[in-house]
């Protein structure tokens, strides 16, 4: 596609989606944005200047602060957790909140509890000293860094993440406030070896190509001007024309089994990846010769769009072409015809 568009993409009207509001660096909003990214969403993106709030922000909710989800029925969401949860209940396909492990949704509710009070509390008092006449900044780095090693310890026992092996609501939550600390102080954070699983984690975030969408810019809202969505490298996908999946032969008689499609590409499952590939028809042949040339048995799955549950959402790849993503599993009744993939059709 080349960037090219199929017909009917952001179709869907403007007041149809929620109304975003948010504050590029807020760490609240950095991470309600993350959840957002990671469940598929696409919404009404309203970048504010602290400054100079805008009116229709304040009448959603006075108290003033990021991030803001104003629902189509009008609900309003103005806590970042709260917000994740919105998101995650629209799809969470790598089961970042651990929903069948009451256990670890308790570690995960602790950790947010320890990050949203104590730990920034620290954090403000450390790095916004002109803030807090007669505060020591450095009893708050002292203390804050005592958080920073217990979770550092968490992580390397973990096997990378904080609460078991793969990423977590916890990690999603508190990374953004883990980046303020170490720009308060690079070369201390950096040099301090006790952090060095801390550090790691911190750099799967920051090089996660997630990042450089979730750092995406928009001028400040006003009224008549652009009304960009977020993600900015995003666009629906029209319900009216059919999607495709390449799957290898035993994948698909597995999950014809099971009621269900969970893998992503060749692989690699849903809950790896976060979402499931799809293409257009022109997108196929490349694809095949990309993932599944040398492979024995391939099926050609054709999708009805319009019979899909979970969120759709057509995702830039690096060199500017978009795919469609299927953010939840593949249920067997949306799939109209799995035939093999043949020569001919190479």
């Amino acid at each position: 596609m080349n960037g090219q568009q199929p017909a009917g993409l952001n179709s869907k009207a403007a007041d149809a989606r929620p109304v975003f509001w948010s504050f590029r660096r807020c760490p609240y909003a950095m991470r309600a944005r993350w959840a957002l990214l990671q469940a598929g969403q696409l919404v009404q993106w309203r970048e504010i200047e602290l400054k100079d709030k805008p009116a229709p922000m304040l009448e959603a909710s006075p108290k003033g602060t990021v991030p803001v989800l104003v629902l189509a029925d009008g609900t309003v969401i103005d806590e970042s957790l709260a917000v994740m949860h919105w998101a995650l209940n629209q799809a969470d396909p790598c089961d970042l909140r651990r929903q069948r492990s009451g256990k670890t949704q308790d570690s995960i509710q602790q950790l947010i509890e320890l990050n949203d009070t104590t730990f920034k509390h620290h954090l403000d008092r450390f790095k916004y000293t002109d803030r807090y006449p007669g505060q020591s900044k450095q009893d708050h780095q002292q203390q804050g860094l005592e958080v920073l090693r217990s979770w550092s310890d968490q992580i390397a026992d973990c096997g990378g993440w904080l609460v078991d092996a793969s990423c977590s609501l916890a990690d999603v939550a508190l990374w953004p406030f883990v980046r303020q600390w170490r720009i308060a102080d690079p070369e201390g954070f950096d040099a301090d070896q006790s952090l060095q699983p801390l550090h790691g984690w911190l750099r799967r975030f920051l090089q996660d190509p997630d990042f450089e969408r979730l750092m995406q810019r928009a001028d400040p809202w006003h009224p008549g001007g652009l009304q960009p969505l977020f993600p900015a490298d995003a666009v629906d996908v029209p319900a009216d024309q059919p999607l495709f999946h390449l799957a290898l032969a035993e994948d698909w008689k597995a999950a014809s089994l099971s009621g269900q499609y969970d893998m992503s590409t060749r692989g690699l499952r849903l809950d790896q990846v976060g979402f499931i590939h799809l293409s257009w028809r022109e997108q196929v042949a490349a694809t095949f010769e990309r993932f599944y040339a040398d492979a024995e048995s391939v099926v050609l799955l054709t999708i009805d769009a319009a019979l899909l549950t979970a969120p759709l959402r057509a995702d830039a790849i690096p060199s500017g072409e978009l795919f469609p993503h299927l953010y939840g599993p593949l249920p067997i009744e949306a799939v109209v015809d799995a035939a093999p993939y043949l020569d001919s059709e190479r």
